[in-house]
């Protein structure tokens, strides 16, 4: 018996922490059965954390609800959830990018889910690493003097096809050549070379040019065009050659380029213009020994720094079909750091120095220090720090791999003193051999009529540079009792009388047009305050200002006077002139002036009566106790067709400021206890209405004017009389909602049943009733059975729904069910035994 009850023990921990696992979180299953609205701050969280585990974004919320059966509703409650928690950022898609992008998918690669995977996951990690190296090469390509020549789409170093033809270029196949003859002959031919290279002229045959330079073609195609016409013998006619459309040439690109191989350009390209289509030279070529090869010998050497610097293209030799362009490897680069134009990596040839580096990058710039440039610089062993004094800039030998450091001078001044506060012009100064206090105010022009003289002070810095203060008599450095000599790094100031006291203010209040806080002035009269502040209110009394005073003794405290303030108080009238003694009064620093209503004074307060009453509208107050039924006499009484029962009654929620404030502060500690941030939203939307319903009894008001029923009225009130209320609305868990006719002998099932009865959702204990009055009666429980309110016309009858089950899934009952036959069995087994 024992084994049974330990066994039984056992079965149901295991059912009970299936039970507990599937109530805590929410399942991928369970998503397509989700009402938002149910789920807690920390459901969303779950949501959003198990879409972080499958690389969700933000902005595919959408798709990914789509395919777990989620409608278009309930994902735009999650979503705005998900943004009212600030979860949204959690779920911004971060894939890797640009030079460094691995999976453009974003993926994330589990290297246990087997070989396809793994090699995946390796592959990808390949090419992130691949394009990290090739990003770090780039960024130290850019950092090379020149190079930003290639990385620049405004400069191109096309070829100019317009210039005119250069005498020394060759003519060779597929160039053509334009022959005009013009005198007492006028002809025009444009001829193309052919691959033999020649060129066909009318009437004259062809007539080989291949190879020869435009002089030399115009010397034998004039001789061979003299032959039919003679008039170019005798000048009176006259041959011009020129060329036309130029041919295609073939350069081959190697070495250290970005993008080496065989490139065609136009027959007047140049070495620049090969350097720039093949994007110039990698992160190890020399931009200083570019060499053109032709017919298996060096011709040039062309040294882009001569460009750069001095606008020199002298190596820039036109190309010829079949050149080879060979980009040599760096031999010499050193970095120049610090406060120079150009900071950058140089590459120097074998007899510059680091002067001609410097100039370079364009020189020292004007913070520059240049006494000493700290090197760093790799031997063959280990790295060294070389001191290069200024003085053997021009001679230092570089080596390659050198880094050089020119530092800024220090933030320090030689012969600078400062003046600040109550002169006329406060800054620096120059401090000038035996310069004292007085020079220097002098020097600032001195000081201003709101100085305070008996004292200023001299911040100093001491040998060990730690700060010190003098102070001294202002009135009597600048009377000449008193020199005190400067300083380097002096700093004076001269106080002024405004800035070491209180700011003087006075202030009124009450029944003025503009309140609050004034700047004081001397012979300030109560007055000049009123004016000051926009006058007074209509509303203001006459015969009650009252003006507190601090107390100031000034001398020993008196422990018999208790007050805090003096209070003085005056009468007046609108002009303000029947008091002398009030309008002659006199006001000090931080006197309150305060103006009060009348007592007797009071604003115009207004009610509505809208519907059924003979003369509806607005209506004033008359007095303070005027009440409903004597507005609705006023008003000539209700009209035959109203309905006194669905009278309503709306008022403000906050009748005053103070309410308000009062009010708003309750409310916040009520939101702070509400469960949820949905909660919030909902109680915050609901209360924060301007009006609310006042549910009144209207035929009891009539009947029996003044008693507890019949309302004192207050301003903005609105009192409204629908006519004779004839229908009934059902609204819930019945199969039909609708609107139906009031009939007195219908009992509240009957309408029900005229809606098609309570839904299998339907909670029938929590029915109520909300009457057209705005009242509410809600069912009552009578033993075994439940007490319906009575139904009147207007009514809106409300079935609530049964709140849902949370945790009790079908997957839930399933292996609860399935665990108890288990234990079922194990307990008959164990009976035989």
């Amino acid at each position: 018996m024992l084994k049974k009850v330990l066994l039984l023990q056992l079965l149901l921990l295991v059912m009970g922490y299936c039970v507990q696992a599937q109530v805590s979180g929410i399942s991928q299953s369970q998503l397509s059965q989700v009402k938002v609205d149910n789920l807690s701050d920390d459901q969303i969280r779950q949501i959003v954390a198990q879409m972080k585990n499958n690389n969700v974004s933000f902005s595919e919320i959408d798709s990914y609800a789509a395919q777990r059966g989620i409608s278009s509703t309930e994902t735009a409650k999650l979503k705005a959830r998900i943004q009212q928690l600030n979860l949204d950022k959690e779920l911004t898609s971060t894939p890797a990018s640009g030079v460094f992008a691995g999976d453009s998918s974003g993926r994330q690669y589990n290297i246990s889910n087997g070989d396809q995977d793994t090699a995946q996951y390796y592959q990808d990690r390949y090419k992130q690493i691949k394009n990290r190296e090739d990003y770090e090469r780039e960024m130290k390509r850019r950092r090379i003097f020149g190079m930003e020549l290639f990385n620049t789409q405004n400069l191109t170093f096309e070829p100019n096809l317009r210039m005119a033809t250069p005498a020394n270029y060759k003519i060779a196949t597929d160039d053509e050549i334009i022959i005009d003859v013009y005198g007492y002959s006028e002809v025009q031919h444009s001829l193309k070379v052919t691959p033999e290279g020649y060129i066909r002229i009318p009437y004259v045959g062809p007539v080989y040019v291949n190879g020869l330079t435009m002089t030399e073609a115009k010397n034998r195609i004039t001789t061979q065009l003299s032959t039919i016409y003679p008039g170019i013998r005798s000048g009176n006619t006259n041959v011009q050659v020129s060329l036309g459309n130029i041919r295609s040439i073939k350069v081959i690109m190697i070495g250290e380029v970005v993008r080496p191989g065989t490139y065609t350009l136009p027959s007047l390209a140049t070495v620049a213009n090969a350097l720039y289509v093949s994007g110039g030279p990698n992160e190890n070529g020399s931009l200083r020994n570019v060499e053109v090869v032709r017919g298996g010998k060096k011709i040039t050497s062309f040294d882009l720094y001569d460009f750069l610097m001095n606008g020199d293209l002298k190596g820039n030799v036109v190309l010829q079909d079949q050149d080879i362009v060979r980009v040599s490897p760096y031999k010499k680069r050193v970095e120049l750091l610090g406060e120079v134009k150009r900071p950058a990596i140089f590459e120097a040839k074998d007899n510059e120095t680091l002067q001609q580096i410097i100039d370079f990058a364009g020189g020292y710039t004007d913070n520059s220090f240049r006494d000493v440039i700290r090197a760093l610089r790799v031997t063959n062993k280990a790295r060294e720090y070389v001191n290069i004094p200024g003085d053997s800039i021009a001679s230092f030998r570089l080596k390659s791999g050198d880094r050089f450091y020119i530092d800024s001078v220090i933030n320090r001044y030689t012969n600078r003193v400062t003046i600040s506060g109550a002169v006329f012009h406060a800054g620096d100064y120059a401090l000038e051999p035996g310069m004292t206090v007085a020079d220097l105010i002098k020097r600032a022009d001195g000081i201003q009529e709101i100085a305070a003289t008996t004292r200023g002070i001299i911040r100093r810095l001491q040998d060990d540079y730690t700060p010190s203060i003098i102070n001294f008599n202002v009135q009597e450095v600048i009377a000449g009792k008193s020199n005190i000599p400067l300083q380097r790094e002096d700093s004076v100031i001269i106080f002024s009388k405004l800035a070491i006291r209180e700011q003087f203010l006075v202030k009124i209040g009450g029944e003025v047009n503009q309140p609050g806080y004034f700047s004081y002035a001397d012979s300030m009269h109560l007055e000049d305050l009123i004016m000051m502040a926009g006058g007074l209110k209509d509303a203001a009394s006459l015969k009650h200002i009252e003006i507190s005073r601090r107390i100031r003794t000034g001398g020993n405290f008196d422990s018999s006077d208790v007050r805090m303030a003096i209070t003085e108080q005056f009468d007046i009238n609108s002009d303000l002139s029947s008091n002398t003694a009030a309008s002659a009064f006199m006001l000090q620093p931080f006197d309150e002036v305060v103006v009060r209503r009348s007592p007797s004074y009071s604003e115009q307060a207004n009610v509505t009566l809208d519907g059924e009453v003979v003369y509806p509208g607005t209506y004033a107050i008359n007095t303070k106790k005027e009440r409903i039924s004597d507005v609705i006499k006023r008003a000539g009484g209700l009209r035959p067709e109203a309905s006194s029962e669905g009278a309503v009654l709306l008022r403000r929620t906050y009748t005053n400021a103070q309410d308000s404030s009062f009010q708003l502060s309750k409310l916040e500690v009520f939101y702070n206890k509400a469960q949820d941030t949905f909660d919030v939203a909902k109680t915050r939307a609901s209360i924060e209405r301007n009006e609310q319903l006042l549910g009144i009894e209207l035929n009891t008001i009539l009947q029996n004017p003044g008693s507890k029923y019949d309302l004192y009225l207050e301003e903005g009130d609105v009192i409204r009389i629908p006519k004779k209320l004839q229908t009934v609305q059902l609204f819930g868990e019945v199969y039909f909602p609708k609107k139906v006719r009031f009939d007195n002998n219908f009992s509240f099932r009957t309408y029900i049943r005229g809606a098609g009865g309570f839904t299998s959702q339907a909670l029938k204990r929590r029915s109520y009733i909300v009457y057209a009055n705005g009242e509410v009666k809600s069912t009552r429980k009578l033993l075994f059975f439940n007490s319906y309110p009575k139904v009147k016309p207007g009514s809106e009858i409300y079935v609530p729904a049964k709140p849902e089950r949370k945790g009790l899934t079908p997957a839930t009952v399933g292996i609860a069910s399935g665990l108890a036959s288990v234990a079922l069995i194990i307990v008959t087994i164990l009976d035989r035994l």
